[in-house]
């Protein structure tokens, strides 16, 4: 008699807006949160760019007490795209410079990512997603050989693309037979495949997209989908994400 068993299955799994994180115990998985235009990828260009470290806040009063706290701190509050006016900078990576952020602590409030992460924070982990780290995020993944959760901060708690695209871009260098996929983890990898030989152009019809364009900040998006130009994974210890 065969008393072999084969070894249950990691998970990967997809949540598609914050909206669905109740469906989800988030305290059995690793979280990756996911904003591509434009928080995560600007925490991870902040934290490959030497900032001590940087605390997502949900509301924009929640920042803006960090003025009282002493001039250590940069604040950085952005709503609907734009920069919330008297602070310091909003979520656009040219403002998480090393010239600008080496040493500094930034107090982050955003429309999506912020919320996203607030959500997830029961998670074993929180770490930071985007283009600009995928590969040593995904490499980092593997090596944990825990159950993962990507959570796609959306667009005000609805689905978007770019950050479903990300994430099947993560599930297509996981994807494995160490791990179970649900749905959501098939379509977000599917997705990636029909646009992965030129993200830029099959992105470039998203509302996020457009909404950026209007506003004029076209080399923001461009920005955001450099594939590795940083190794650094945030990760949230405390309230605080710092350099993993």
């Amino acid at each position: 008699m065969n008393t072999s068993s084969t070894p249950a299955k990691l998970k990967l799994e997809v949540c598609l807006t914050p909206a669905l994180i109740p469906l989800y115990t988030v305290q059995d998985y690793i979280v990756v949160i996911i904003d591509i235009f434009r928080a995560t990828s600007s925490i991870c260009y902040g934290i490959e760019n030497g900032a001590e470290a940087i605390i997502p806040v949900a509301l924009v009063e929640e920042c803006a007490a960090y003025r009282e706290k002493g001039t250590e701190y940069l604040l950085a509050a952005e709503r609907d795209g734009k920069v919330v006016e008297g602070f310091d900078f909003g979520n656009s990576p040219f403002s998480y410079t090393a010239e600008k952020v080496s040493g500094k602590t930034v107090v982050l409030t955003t429309t999506n990512g912020t919320h996203a992460l607030h959500l997830s924070r029961a998670a074993k982990k929180v770490v930071i997603g985007s283009f600009l780290n995928l590969t040593s995020l995904s490499n980092w993944l593997k090596q944990q050989q825990d159950n993962v959760l990507l959570v796609c901060a959306g667009w005000k708690n609805n689905f978007n693309i770019e950050d479903t695209v990300f994430a099947g871009a993560v599930v297509d260098q996981l994807a494995g037979d160490a791990y179970q996929l649900d749905d959501a983890a098939i379509a977000a990898g599917d997705m990636y495949q029909l646009g992965k030989s030129n993200i830029p152009a099959y992105l470039a019809k998203t509302s996020h997209s457009e909404r950026l364009k209007k506003l004029k900040i076209e080399e923001d998006i461009a920005f955001c989908l450099q594939q590795d130009l940083t190794t650094a994974i945030p990760v949230l210890v405390g309230e605080k994400l710092v350099k993993l």
